[in-house]
């Protein structure tokens, strides 16, 4: 057992599920793009059109994943499938923090635009203050200092020093 909790063949059985799912990405993409490139407008002098090559490039990205799929779905055993998905779930789980951080950020610029910069950076700041810190009757007064400093006191830096007006939102 390595420091990470599985052995080098489970590693090795997650690096290539983890190749396998890139595949697949690529995949994804290059049959996108190329849909994409079908829609590049041509021009009555050109005889393949504009979207010719790229098509063409797309299609081969295309056909040499789908290379790379089945050669990846032949080395890998049928068990590893479940092991692989455990794992994928412990380490989530061991990195929550972060996944809350990126949700917080998601909801904050989603609610930029209707509670305005100074609002929404507020309640943004605090919030992840909250989760990331810990809780004492001087941390959160800090905590609700530091939030207020950095979202009404930018704003009004912005607004005053740089004559540059953040986003004031609907409400």
């Amino acid at each position: 057992m390595s420091e990470n909790g599985f052995n080098k063949e489970q590693a090795r059985e997650a690096g290539e599920i983890a190749r396998l799912l890139s595949y697949v990405l690529i995949l994804i993409a290059s049959v996108a793009l190329f849909l994409s490139a079908a829609a590049i407008p041509t021009s009555r002098f050109e005889r393949l059109g504009a979207g010719a090559f790229p098509k063409i490039v797309f299609a081969g990205l295309a056909l040499m994943a789908v290379v790379a799929i089945v050669d990846a779905l032949r080395k890998i055993p049928a068990g590893a499938y479940g092991r692989f998905a455990v794992q994928t779930v412990a380490w989530a789980k061991r990195r929550s923090l972060v996944f809350i951080c990126l949700a917080a950020l998601a909801l904050y610029i989603m609610a930029i635009p209707v509670l305005g910069f100074s609002i929404a950076s507020f309640v943004f700041i605090l919030a992840v203050e909250l989760v990331l810190m810990p809780r004492s009757p001087k941390t959160l007064i800090i905590a609700v200092i530091a939030a207020a400093v950095f979202s009404f006191g930018l704003n009004w830096l912005f607004a005053e020093v740089f004559t540059v007006f953040l986003p004031r939102g609907v409400l």
